[in-house]
């Protein structure tokens, strides 16, 4: 008898082993620093499993070795990591450094329709009356952040259509860095652009111009983002 207890016990610990072996776990930083970055949007390409980091910058994402694993955030450069083990991982991004005289101000972001990329989110996301696991569980909790995040990158994709380096300078008599530094100093948000018709757009736009030139030549620019360190 307890030999098979024994057998039973060896057979879950490896099976509990062996499903921690598919998780992926780590803290995505901000390079060099202690700084942890939340809602990173990872992405594994080869199961096409997603998530995103915590308030705490922490993430856990079903992976294998041999699998590619992107990391993306706003302001910070991509990441990719190629899984040779399943060891917890520091994923330092580095900011972006924005070099203007490579922008095209007629580019437009792709279209971005989560509900149709990533349907299976949106249904793990339903809570059910009768179905306290759909509450409480890791997965819906997961899930629903996913949500919101989607949601939030929705609405600053509309914004960057709007608020658009085309559009702006059209209005405007302002070129290059000039327009971008204006766009990105007076970008509206998208709670306004909903509540606002064409009209009012313009006139905020002439509203915010007249801001603009009356401020000193140093304030229309945004501050520079350091270079990232490369030895």
């Amino acid at each position: 008898m307890l030999k098979r207890l024994f057998v039973i016990a060896v057979i879950l610990f490896s099976a509990g082993f062996a499903h921690a072996q598919n998780v992926l776990k780590g803290t995505v930083y901000e390079d060099k620093s202690n700084i942890k970055l939340t809602n990173v949007f990872i992405k594994n390409i080869n199961n096409k499993q997603i998530t995103i980091t915590d308030k705490d910058g922490n993430f856990s994402i079903k992976a294998a070795t041999g699998n590619t694993i992107v990391f993306d955030s706003p302001g910070h450069v991509p990441d990719t990591l190629y899984l040779i083990d399943m060891l917890s991982r520091r994923i330092d991004m580095v900011s972006k450094v924005i070099n203007l005289g490579q922008v095209n101000v007629t580019a437009t972001r792709a279209p971005f329709n989560p509900r149709v990329e990533y349907a299976d989110v949106y249904e793990k996301s339903k809570v059910y009356a009768f179905s306290p696991s759909t509450w409480f569980s890791k997965e819906g909790k997961d899930a629903r952040r996913l949500k919101r995040y989607f949601k939030t990158e929705a609405e600053e994709r509309h914004v960057d259509a709007v608020f658009s380096p085309v559009y702006v300078g059209s209005i405007v008599p302002l070129k290059g860095k000039e327009l971008l530094n204006f766009i990105s100093l007076y970008r509206p948000s998208y709670a306004f652009l909903r509540s606002n018709n064409a009209e009012s757009i313009v006139a905020y736009i002439n509203d915010s111009y007249k801001k603009y030139q009356a401020l000193p030549p140093d304030k229309r620019q945004l501050p520079a983002l350091a270079a990232p360190d490369t030895n």
